[in-house]
């Protein structure tokens, strides 16, 4: 459809305000962790690539398009040379990119220095890899950000997308970056670079700072039922942030992406799998079951399935192991974020008041701000069950090291019973420390190794899952360059 050069530039004005000498409309002061990584690759970019920002709707990616934009703005940009478009309006997608980039330099003459083109929901641009590859290859003097609700951008094209755009993964926001957003005031705590600090600390510290975190358990709780999208955290009624969440799930990404990106028909049987998964939240997924419940066929299932974790709503997570000792296994699903689940069901704070579900809500939390620490490097994450079936909720495996992080999120004590997985695979394999996750401020310390069995020279640190979230959200502002230390 033919898009008169006018009415583009009419909508891109709307959207490029300092065009007019304006500023950047209503943008937060805080910053996302990924912000310093993108405005990086773009002033000073280590290779010639395009920049990729991938995750789900509503988690903030426009917003730090935007304030990379601003920084160059006052960095002495001239205004001219940056552009903004979202193709996610009508307009702007019937148009093409092509014709949106003759109507921009329309308006605005090139100015000298390089050229910054922001895109938002690139995944609308027709054949929208080739021309990112031909960009890259053909136009040095132009420097790209783009951003995508569906993982095929990064999967599509895989071979001659190869060395044409670095991928910025962003996850909901972190527990650390839920505090700074909601501008609480609470006690200072102490802060790591690393996990592996704690085994250097002395009782007294551990005292210390559990006093100190009390406060943080409250919102701690608060944050797993509103969750980590920017938008709703900030909306002051649970319910209304519960209903809000629920129609960018269920309206724009189940029935509106889904049908667009990917040609899905059947969106009543593609919502009822969503649903079920968010039921069985943290378990292991039993794909006969799902099929027999919602009465579709394996293949359709599965990829439902596959789709829901292209469109960043679900993550899928392995068992220990290579080769034949996956082939067959059993996967765990984890939502995006923990208040999927409640905000789905509408379930206000009820979740709260339901240990199981608290339970499962506080591991896919962790697992989470464990998976957004550690995207750009080489961990690999799985589960570990043992020969008796004893779990062990969750495997890090950084270089030549296992890891494990045991979740137990509770009231009653936590004693050897309850760890059998975590003492089964510490006498199977080498493990040198670990974690259990735990509810109460008055657990944070060493576990005594011998409570677990005499031979043992693992060394375990019990730490409250509030603090363990905000530790491992705060130092995802360190350097993405160090090595992550678990």
């Amino acid at each position: 459809m033919k898009i008169s050069q006018e009415e583009l530039i009419s909508v891109l004005a709307q959207f490029n305000p300092w065009w007019r000498g304006e500023s950047v409309p209503e943008l937060p002061d805080w910053r996302r962790a990924a912000f310093r990584e993108l405005h990086n690759w773009l002033v000073a970019p280590p290779a010639p690539r395009a920049v990729l920002l991938s995750g789900a709707r509503q988690i903030g990616k426009t917003t730090l398009l935007l304030q990379v934009i601003q920084a160059l703005l006052r960095n002495g940009v001239p205004a001219a040379n940056i552009l903004y478009v979202t193709f996610d309006h009508p307009l702007l997608k019937l148009a093409g990119v092509d014709a949106v980039l003759q109507a921009w330099r329309a308006r605005e003459p090139a100015a000298e220095g390089s050229e910054y083109l922001f895109m938002d929901e690139a995944q609308f641009i027709r054949d929208w890899g080739t021309w990112i590859k031909h960009q890259v290859d053909f136009n040095k003097s132009r420097r790209i950000a783009f951003t995508g609700s569906a993982m095929p951008m990064t999967e599509a094209l895989q071979e001659s997308g190869v060395g044409r755009w670095h991928t910025i993964r962003m996850t909901t926001l972190s527990f650390f970056e839920y505090l700074q957003i909601k501008r609480l005031t609470l006690p200072a705590l102490p802060h790591l670079h690393s996990l592996r600090e704690l085994f250097q600390w002395q009782t007294a510290d551990f005292a210390r700072v559990a006093e100190s975190a009390e406060p943080y358990v409250a919102h701690f709780h608060e944050y797993l039922v509103r969750g980590g999208f920017p938008q709703t955290a900030q909306v002051e009624s649970i319910s209304q942030a519960q209903r809000l969440l629920r129609e960018d799930i269920i309206d724009k990404v189940l029935k509106r992406d889904m049908t667009a990106l990917f040609g899905v028909r059947r969106v009543l049987d593609l919502e009822h799998t969503f649903l079920y998964l968010c039921m069985h939240d943290g378990g292991l997924l039993d794909v006969a079951d799902l099929c027999a419940n919602l009465e579709v066929k394996r293949p359709t299932a599965q990829n439902f399935i596959e789709l829901l974790e292209s469109a960043h709503l679900i993550h899928r997570l392995a068992p220990f192991g290579y080769g034949k000792d996956i082939l067959r296994a059993r996967f765990k699903i984890y939502l995006a974020d923990a208040a999927m689940a409640p905000a789905v069901m509408l379930k206000g704070k009820a979740m709260l008041e339901d240990p199981a579900a608290l339970g499962v809500a506080t591991e896919t939390a962790v697992f989470k701000h464990l998976l957004s620490r550690c995207y750009a490097s080489s961990v690999r994450f799985s589960y570990w069950r043992g020969r008796k079936q004893h779990e062990v909720d969750l495997l890090a495996d950084v270089g030549d090291q296992l890891i494990p992080f045991e979740v137990k999120y509770r009231n009653q004590h936590t004693g050897k019973r309850e760890l059998r997985g975590l003492l089964e695979l510490c006498d199977t394999k080498t493990i040198e420390h670990g974690y259990i996750v735990t509810r109460a401020m008055q657990d944070f310390g060493r576990f005594n190794e011998k409570q677990l069995n005499d031979r043992l020279s693992t060394q375990l640190i019990r730490v409250p899952a509030a603090l363990l979230c905000y530790w491992l959200g705060a130092s995802e502002l360190d350097s993405t360059e160090q090595p992550v230390s678990l």
